[in-house]
């Protein structure tokens, strides 16, 4: 149990708190491991060359994960006064969501599952 009044708790909470810019997208209808592909492509890269790997990719998850790097671009100029030109990709990482589960009726009255899983999408960006 942390010590202290609960204002002095919050404050120190929100002292180490991240302040790079990021974006974060929950429930994409993309599996993690289709996600990682386009995401290992892009980490470590400077904004302008990411985006141009997105718009030239053919997966599907690059589409979503293009709108999703935008969003954090805006989030570093309007929240954090960060200039495009400087950013890059920090971080980007795909995690497991829930799985949607469905039936497929098959041969002889069985029933085959069909899993649609879901990722959790998140990138983080840094000026150098």
């Amino acid at each position: 149990m942390a010590k202290g009044h609960r204002a002095q708790i919050k404050r120190e909470r929100n002292a180490n708190k991240d302040t790079r810019p990021s974006a974060k997208l929950s429930y994409a209808r993309i599996p993690t491991q289709k996600a990682c592909f386009v995401l290992d492509a892009i980490r470590g890269k400077d904004v302008e060359t990411a985006l141009g790997i997105l718009a030239y990719n053919p997966r599907y998850a690059s589409s979503v994960i293009e709108k999703l790097l935008k969003s954090a671009i805006a989030n570093a100029e309007n929240n954090n006064g960060m200039k495009a030109e400087n950013l890059y990709v920090e971080e980007c990482y795909a995690n497991k969501g829930p799985t949607m589960k469905r039936v497929q009726p098959r041969a002889q009255g069985r029933a085959y599952r069909i899993e649609k899983r879901m990722s959790h999408i998140t990138i983080v960006l840094n000026e150098r």
